[in-house]
């Protein structure tokens, strides 16, 4: 998705609500100077790449997010991840990236995924490792 692309689909997505092209624009214009036509245009690409649904509305059609931006993110991820030739070490090196707010979102999506009643695995204890050793 280009710049301009994500900056409409950031109001669409933060709106939550079929939007009109004049909507977009108004608030655009706050920022930039943009055409109608941009903005229409920007909307039909989104439209024809299945990033929003649209409702006709009169001569002129509303517009909404067929997925959040959390599902774009996903997205993203998956296909840069997936590109990879060794996925793991990838894995590695993007958590090596995280802060420890991005690394705690981690851990609790980890629960989320796996469930209520699946606990993560204790780590093994190098002094039990030790005394076992030594017997």
């Amino acid at each position: 998705m280009g710049e301009l692309e994500d900056s409409v689909m950031t109001r669409v997505w933060k709106w939550n609500r079929p939007v009109t092209v004049r909507e977009v624009l108004e608030d655009l214009q706050q920022e930039r100077s943009i055409a109608y036509t941009t903005v229409m245009t920007v909307l039909d690409n989104l439209h024809q790449k299945g990033w929003v649904r649209r409702e006709a509305e009169g001569r002129a059609y509303r517009y909404e997010a067929v997925s959040t931006r959390a599902a774009y993110a996903a997205a993203l991820m998956n296909e840069a991840w997936s590109q990879s030739d060794n996925p793991a070490a990838a894995l590695v090196a993007f958590f090596g990236m995280m802060s420890e707010e991005q690394r705690e979102a981690l851990s609790d999506a980890m629960r989320i995924v796996q469930g209520p009643n699946v606990q993560a695995p204790n780590p093994p204890n190098p002094d039990a490792a030790e005394g076992e050793a030594e017997r």
